[in-house]
């Protein structure tokens, strides 16, 4: 697997775990946590969310233009290991819940996210855009695309254990508190402080107090007060793996920085080269064009694909049977809503050697599909991991309907396997499109720049990042099976879109 590549790219893979780590972290749990502290709606708790992905992107495109201002890619990317551990040790402090201050609390926290996102900008980017550059050269240079499905595969090794890990936490701090994890109870507890739940819904927040304990309850106000500060409190404690998952990253990557290539230097501009300069331009013009063109595709596979953290995440804690995918480990019990962000990464691990030998195979008979072609490929997987989604929901109640009930009941939810199916659709769909499209800006873009290329790759990203808040929407005020719809016909566009400017694409890539 590793044969014909070069020896900085494991080690940058390696360098990259510990944003994997957080990123997964959050993308876990970071929602959960937002309603189950501060009691939000799933519309408000998408809302920021979404606007945390897309300043972990946009932000990227700040880091690009340093890096490329300044030629000081590996400082670049030191700085942004260092703020990324700043910010989860922030949000990793345990403060009171039921919060005293709403507004003060949720803003400390937001801060603290947006110190995670000004750090991952500095450092996403340009760490990929330093593994492009390995690729720079004859000997390396067809070896681009799987050079990027092998480092996408390492990274998402440190992504693979972040949920689990956060679950282990956040469970054993409630068992050493005397508790079980139940996912309706947050909601529950939330509506009852603030005088907005249904007499159904009290009843079934008594019967689950008295589940969770083990013993009967017998003041249901101080139960609820506790339940949440020990559940919140362990999410706490979980942001703060992920600064350790950060040092470790930060260890090795001071300790193969010398692996990693230098950017080339500036060319001079002279007289004696200025025809050559005046063709470089034109090329460099339909280059960044067509960098445009596949960046306004991928915003909408990203509006799809993050829903894994925000929607999927809802339908997995409303909707989900969790006993189903229960993991005992004797001293914790591993279940939630949030061990679904472990799958994907799985997959990515499991597959990506399987899709790579496929597209070595298709290489050596000549007949591999272009960058392009594998893009839109991706946006036609993605359309079927929710079309699996749109059938799996036909039938269910509307989440308005599971509130006023105070949860659905268990018989009436449906099997983990409708999400894994979902996630193992994904993850295909991903594969063909998030490295192999960091592959074709390393490869497009032009020399200078390389860094505010990856930035826009990840800029665009970022706005279909920002978009993510509409499936918040969609979730909370129509049927499952048309929020799913809408996903479907989004990512049947962008695909058709691509299949149209293939030509062009490709002909730019040569």
């Amino acid at each position: 697997m590793f044969k014909n590549h070069p020896k900085g790219l494991i080690a940058a893979a390696l360098a990259n775990m510990g944003e994997r780590f957080g990123f997964y972290t959050m993308m876990a749990i970071l929602v959960l946590f937002l309603q189950a502290k501060f009691g939000l709606s799933g519309t408000n708790a998408g809302i920021i969310y979404s606007i945390f992905y897309f300043s972990i992107y946009i932000l990227a495109f700040v880091g690009g233009l340093i890096a490329d201002r300044t030629r000081k890619y590996k400082t670049t990317i030191l700085a942004g290991l260092f703020v990324m551990t700043l910010g989860y040790l922030l949000i990793a402090i345990p403060t009171p819940t039921p919060v005293p201050n709403k507004t003060l609390f949720l803003t400390l926290s937001c801060f603290g996210l947006f110190i995670i996102a000004f750090g991952n900008g500095l450092f996403k980017g340009n760490l990929q855009a330093l593994v492009g550059q390995m690729y720079d050269n004859e000997t390396y240079s067809k070896m681009r695309d799987s050079g990027f499905s092998i480092f996408y595969m390492f990274i998402n090794v440190g992504a693979l254990f972040a949920p689990l890990m956060a679950i282990g936490m956040r469970n054993g701090w409630l068992q050493a508190h005397g508790y079980q994890y139940n996912a309706t109870l947050p909601e529950l507890c939330h509506q009852y402080l603030e005088g907005t739940i249904t007499p159904e819904a009290s009843q079934k927040l008594a019967e689950l107090a008295n589940q969770v304990s083990g013993t009967p309850v017998a003041d249901l106000n101080a139960f609820v007060a506790e339940y949440l500060n020990v559940f919140t409190t362990g999410f706490h404690y979980a942001f703060g793996i992920s600064v350790l998952a950060m040092l470790v990253s930060v260890v090795i990557y001071l300790s193969n920085k010398k692996k990693f290539p230098n950017p080339a230097p500036k060319v001079k501009k002279t007289d004696a080269t200025a025809t050559n300069i005046q063709m470089e331009a034109k090329e460099i013009k339909q280059r960044i064009y067509a960098l445009f063109a596949v960046f306004g595709i991928v915003i909408f596979f990203w509006f799809s694909f993050h829903q894994n953290g925000l929607t999927l995440t809802y339908f997995a804690k409303d909707y989900t049977n969790l006993k189903g995918i229960a993991i005992n480990l004797g001293f914790v019990t591993i279940q939630g809503a949030e061990i679904f962000q472990s799958i994907n990464p799985f997959f990515i691990v499991l597959l990506t050697p399987i899709i790579m030998s496929i597209f070595g195979w298709m290489r050596a008979k000549g007949i591999e599909p272009s960058t392009p072609k594998k893009i839109a490929i991706g946006m036609l997987i993605a359309a079927a991991a929710y079309f699996v989604m749109t059938l799996g929901s036909l039938g269910l109640p509307s989440k308005a309907e599971v509130i006023a009930m105070g949860g659905l009941p268990e018989i009436q939810k449906v099997t983990p396997w409708l999400l894994v199916l979902t996630y193992f659709i994904l993850t295909i769909a991903e594969l063909f499109i998030s490295p192999l499209g960091i592959s074709f800006v390393s490869k497009v873009a032009p020399p200078h720049l390389q860094g505010i290329m990856q930035g826009g790759w990840l800029g665009a990203t970022a706005i279909g990042n920002q978009l993510l808040f509409i499936g918040a929407i969609l979730y909370d005020n129509v049927p499952l099976w048309l929020t799913w719809s809408v996903f479907v016909t989004v990512c049947l566009i962008s695909m058709a879109t691509m299949l149209f400017m293939l030509k062009w694409l490709e002909r730019v890539a040569k």
